[in-house]
């Protein structure tokens, strides 16, 4: 059960800006907060307790009741920043209380890593840290300055393409590191 709702948020923040875009005309702002807010307490209740799934679900479901109390289309649009500052801290408090998150997730294909190997992951949560920083920091400036469309573009196609790009990128390196053409 976990799984599938696990499934339902992350198609719920895929799908958001979309949502949003082309939902306003039809639901409104609280209804979004509830059917959101629902999935995160779901998952609250059901997820496996993992190091930082109880404080993400209780900032998530607090937004959703903001949302929801103050029915205002302009905290719609704060979602995907509070999604990237949950990855940003994610990423950024392993590295201080370690392993980094890319070492952690290195470890689950190959459990013993060499030295060199954990220098490089921790590089890569450094650059992803970085990157879910600009992502948020864009996502602010768009739902404080921009149209909604604009928003909906970053938010739902952009920064996407910018996660596959930062993938892809690092999927080269990493060749180049292991010594691979």
């Amino acid at each position: 059960m976990s799984r599938l709702i696990g499934l339902g948020l992350l198609l719920a923040g895929l799908l958001y800006p979309f949502a949003v875009y082309f939902g306003m005309e039809h639901f409104a702002p609280w209804q979004f907060g509830l059917l959101l807010g629902s999935l995160w307490l779901a998952r609250a209740l059901t997820g496996e307790r993992r190091p930082g799934s109880l404080w993400m679900s209780t900032v998530a479901i607090a937004f959703c009741l903001l949302l929801a109390a103050f029915d205002s289309p302009v905290l719609l649009r704060w979602y995907p920043v509070l999604i990237s500052a949950f990855m940003l801290v994610l990423f950024g408090l392993s590295l201080k209380y370690g392993p980094p998150m890319v070492e952690r997730l290195a470890r689950l294909r190959e459990p013993d890593l060499p030295p060199r190997a954990i220098r490089y992951t921790r590089q890569v949560t450094i650059a992803w840290s970085v990157f879910f920083l600009c992502n948020g920091l864009c996502a602010a400036a768009l739902t404080l300055w921009a149209p909604l469309s604009w928003w909906m573009l970053y938010t739902g196609l952009i920064s996407y393409g910018l996660i596959g790009l930062m993938f892809a990128i690092e999927w080269l390196i990493r060749q180049r590191v292991r010594g691979h053409p």
